[in-house]
């Protein structure tokens, strides 16, 4: 995986027109639908506003997606990296933020000693980011009356490490055959009791109860990517009130939605979820990523028993069970990084912890869009956000333009592409040209560099980054992978 690695599929840059990615897509089998032209701004989909029930309008249907970057205090506060990137969201151009920033209820749930974390010491702090947007935002275009900022509240779970950036301090709900052993915990390990729980839903509702003060529009109720939220409904084999049946292991929801409704009446609330898992996957024969053998695998929410195809029957239900409490935001995302990251992070080039792709990677590009778009077919009321659309690169406003011309989805989300080029959200609503030397190639340096103790960010390409002393740092661990 060193800079000698020679990618087994074409890179998205050599797809120069359209009918050379629609030869592409043909040739391998991908039945990826995209719009060879673009609309001009008036008739642009990219332009359509989203009307919230609670009154509130979200004033096109581009969105960025909750990014941590690992650059944190200590203590939970931002440092000059975080209000940076906070920066980057307000200039973007896209009119919702889904979360801006994963932030530990806690410092015990934080995925990383630099980890934001929302308690009553950092409040002012959250005060001053979104006010630092709403200044940003309005300097650029000139309104932020359409603009939708919401604040992610997590607790790592199993990938808890908020005192090293090596070491696990594991809050798990049950022992897995598989991660316990690829992360290094006995199969006796403690699980958190009920009583445990409890206390960090208390942590959540209090958490969600300082974001309102400090303005936000709604919280996102993490449920993806493996963390504690997610591990709930893969949680079939636990005893006790938070395992076993759906009903129990959405009760974790229901509680922490119940709470924030008494305790912060009026505070809206979102939820990304992991809505499809799989399998474990782990570098095979040539480093080529291969899944966990398994003649039966029960822990994929969203996913068959075989661990190797989706069912969507129960992330319908929790949609349901959503739009029952009250919630509309919802943002689709897949697996976790931490062990099958082909699936939400599609990429030529893999993490330092990663593998090779087991796939073209617009399989799955694909792959979430359709399970975004079934579930929008399922539920039309709800607000549907996709993911999973940075591998497209210079593609992405093609095949973007398609999936919300179609009403696949209410918006698209930008993920780790705005690190790298954070106006492409403004150009595309204002039918500008992309700048291609800004496009992110999935090079992973802003996963690899955290995986390493180094902050995130787009090395490649991002001037700040690239003057780093730790872009040498992440240059020299590249070289021994």
């Amino acid at each position: 995986m060193s800079g000698k690695y020679k990618p087994k599929y074409a890179r998205m840059a050599q797809l120069k027109t359209a009918g050379d990615l629609a030869t592409y897509l043909q040739t391998n089998g991908i039945d990826l639908a995209f719009d060879a032209s673009l609309l001009p701004p008036a008739e642009s989909p990219f332009n359509r506003p989203i009307q919230l029930k609670s009154g509130k309008t979200i004033g096109n249907s581009l969105c960025i997606l909750p990014m941590e970057g690992w650059d944190g205090t200590p203590s939970g506060k931002p440092t000059e990296f975080t209000r940076n990137r906070w920066v980057k969201f307000a200039e973007s151009g896209a009119k919702l933020l889904f979360g801006c920033e994963a932030v530990a209820v806690c410092h015990e749930g934080k995925a990383n000693p630099n980890q934001l974390v929302m308690n009553r010491e950092n409040v002012a702090e959250f005060v001053n980011l979104r006010q630092l947007v709403l200044d940003r935002h309005t300097e650029k275009f000139g309104r932020t009356d359409d603009l939708v900022i919401g604040l992610q509240l997590t607790h790592s779970g199993r990938f808890c490490k908020p005192r090293s950036h090596t070491k696990f301090e594991p809050r798990i709900l049950y022992a897995h055959p598989y991660l316990n052993q690829k992360f290094g915990i006995a199969a006796d390990y403690p699980t958190l009791t009920d009583e445990a729980i409890d206390i960090i839903i208390e942590q959540y509702i209090q958490a969600a109860v300082l974001a309102q003060q400090a303005g936000f529009d709604f919280v996102d109720i993490k449920h993806c990517h493996g963390y504690l939220g997610h591990e709930f409904l893969s949680a079939v084999n636990r005893a006790g009130n938070y395992g076993g049946s759906f009903t129990n292991r959405t009760r974790f929801l229901r509680a922490i939605v119940d709470g924030i409704q008494q305790a912060a009446p009026g505070l809206e609330m979102g939820i990304r979820l992991s809505a499809f898992d799989l399998l474990p996957f782990r570098k095979g024969v040539d480093e080529v990523g291969e899944p966990e053998k398994a003649d039966r695998y029960p822990f994929a929410f969203g996913g068959q028993e075989t661990g190797l195809a989706i069912d969507l029957d129960e992330p319908k239900a929790f949609l349901e069970l959503a739009q029952s409490l009250g919630i509309q935001l919802i943002c689709i995302t897949g697996g976790s990084p931490y062990y099958n990251p082909h699936l939400m992070r599609p990429a030529l080039f893999p993490p330092s912890d990663g593998y090779l792709p087991p796939e073209e990677p617009l399989l799955g590009v694909k792959r979430q869009i359709d399970v975004t778009c079934a579930l929008k077919e399922a539920f039309p009321e709800l607000v549907i956000i996709g993911s999973g659309y940075s591998y497209l690169q210079e593609w992405l406003p093609n095949v973007a333009q398609y999936v919300l011309r179609t009403n696949m989805a209410d918006s698209v989300g930008f993920g780790r592409m705005v690190l790298s080029y954070p106006t492409m959200p403004a150009d595309m609503t204002a039918g500008r040209p992309l700048s291609r030397n800004q496009i992110c190639r999935t090079f992973s340096d802003c996963t690899t560099a955290p995986r390493n103790g180094l902050v995130s960010g787009c090395y490649p390409l991002d001037p700040l980054y690239k003057k780093l002393p730790e872009a040498d740092q992440l240059k020299a661990i590249k070289e021994t992978l």
